[in-house]
């Protein structure tokens, strides 16, 4: 069987909210990707209930593309305690958790439930499950704890 990264983690270790780079591949052309580690709660302690977990993902979708470029997919972990997130190249932790920070203030602040893309059941296929009320009060608990761009230190990005 392959190793799965994700199933090595310590996840006793870390500290979250952080961004962490989880692994970058390199393709035979000279293209790279990189996948990320965008977590919200602390593993084994809390969980995102899915509605909420599901409209963080449709806003992330929509809104991290508009400040980081070569975004291929945000995918919520199936633990609910955050997102992978795939990029074209390599952007640094640094980059990601400030772009991540600026959308979490935007959904807090100025996101209403007709701002959301993909929620009609022609484009969502679980439509009725989504709580944009939860999304901004787990948006709000990240950022009043602050994303950190070390998984096992606690180094808040401004």
């Amino acid at each position: 069987m392959a190793e799965v990264e994700s199933f090595t983690l310590d996840h006793t270790k870390v500290k979250a909210p952080y961004v962490r780079l989880i692994a970058e591949e390199h393709g035979k052309k000279g293209d790279v990707i990189a996948n990320y580690d965008l977590r919200f709660l602390q593993p084994n302690e809390k969980e995102m209930p899915t509605g909420t977990i599901h409209t963080l993902e449709h806003l992330l979708a929509d809104l991290m593309r508009d400040r980081l470029d070569g975004i291929i997919d945000i995918s919520p972990f199936g633990c609910r305690t955050g997102f992978h997130l795939i990029t074209w190249g390599v952007p640094s932790a640094t980059e990601v958790a400030k772009a991540l920070t600026e959308v979490l203030t935007i959904v807090v602040n100025d996101i209403q439930f007709k701002d959301i893309q993909g929620v009609s059941e022609k484009e969502c296929g679980n439509y009725r499950d989504h709580s944009l009320f939860g999304a901004k009060e787990y948006a709000k608990l990240v950022i009043e704890q602050g994303i950190s761009d070390n998984a096992f230190e606690r180094n808040v990005v401004k």
